[in-house]
């Protein structure tokens, strides 16, 4: 007798989503047990703030009454960080079930309310798992946007309140690319690179950002009888166009800018459907000089943008610092 083998994957995938599910409630409710943990602690504790370190021996005391019976999970450790969790999220409704305790504990090391809200959407958006959201954090992918780009734009973007119309709303300056495991001070040649990102695509593409999906590597293209190859070609769906990844481990020139500005305008008039957007091209560079590609490109134009990239994650203070460098940039710009 012949079944239907769409019968067998129906039945698989309701026992699959169904213990997702199970699994997804579970973890709500126990997130919603320590927010309320939370909320009685810091209620008792400001009924009793006028006594000194009132706060602190109401934590230990509580400790030791529920640990013995409950377990590790209510350490000290962990009911100070329940009560923390209370104070920033102080809404119970406002919890999102789609997110994981873990995922929220990961937030409550992110002080900036706005950047909290960017993470807690994009992690919705995207299905982060706890490991891509903690990637994230660390990486301090907020502040790599906020560096192109303003905190309005980046919220809206990520809370799908806007679609994004420019590039550089989704694509970050610097790129990181710590999880290719290359090793420090080494010399890398350009399809080193290449073939590490393939291997690692997964995390290039978290790391690229929303909305891309890969189409090609080294795509030849024939010009009049002349052969070139692009690096990488991927395509984004929110902003509708190709995108042409060309890799540079050294300086970038202006030879670089003027090669992949013919790639652009090859996949503009050749490969581009009417009703997508125009192509964008992204000369990921070890180093580069942004007055270089300034006076190589006309003014005004968004099609091109070079980004560098790290092969190790830089500190925050570094980050900041550059965030900080192009808010001058901007006052300036302002005040000229």
């Amino acid at each position: 007798m012949l079944i239907n083998q769409s019968f067998v994957t129906d039945i698989k995938s309701i026992i699959s989503d169904s213990r997702e599910n199970a699994i997804r409630a579970v973890d709500h409710q126990r997130t919603l047990m320590y927010w309320h943990i939370g909320k009685r602690i810091f209620e008792e504790e400001q009924a009793g703030k006028g006594r000194a370190d009132y706060g602190t021996y109401l934590i230990k005391y509580l400790s030791e009454k529920i640990q013995p019976e409950f377990g590790s999970g209510f350490s000290i450790r962990q009911l100070e960080r329940y009560r923390q969790f209370y104070r920033t999220f102080p809404i119970a409704s406002a919890l999102r079930t789609q997110l994981s305790w873990t995922q929220y504990k990961l937030l409550l090391s992110v002080d900036n309310e706005d950047e909290r809200a960017f993470y807690i959407a994009e992690t919705i958006k995207n299905n982060w798992t706890s490991r891509q959201l903690e990637r994230q954090v660390y990486s301090n992918l907020y502040e790599r946007l906020l560096i192109s780009n303003d905190k309005e734009s980046v919220l809206a973007v990520a809370k799908k309140e806007k679609l994004p119309s420019d590039a550089k709303e989704i694509i970050k300056d610097p790129i990181l690319l710590e999880f290719l495991g290359m090793k420090r001070e080494a010399a890398y040649y350009e399809k080193d690179l290449e073939s590490a990102i393939i291997t690692h695509l997964q995390d290039f593409l978290l790391e690229l950002g929303n909305g891309f999906s890969f189409v090609a590597r080294q795509k030849r293209i024939h010009i009049e009888g002349d052969e070139f190859y692009v690096d990488l070609v991927f395509y984004n769906r929110l902003l509708q166009c190709f995108v042409i990844i060309e890799i540079k481990t050294q300086k970038l020139t202006h030879q670089d800018i003027g090669q992949l500005q013919m790639y652009v305008n090859y996949y503009d008039r050749i490969e581009k459907l009417p009703r997508e957007n125009a192509t964008i091209g992204i000369l990921l560079c070890a180093n580069k000089n942004d007055a270089v590609v300034k006076f190589t490109l006309p003014e005004g134009q968004k099609q091109i943008i070079a980004s560098q990239y790290k092969l190790y994650l830089p500190t925050e203070k570094q980050l900041l610092d550059e965030v900080n460098k192009e808010l001058v940039s901007f006052e300036e710009k302002d005040i000229n």
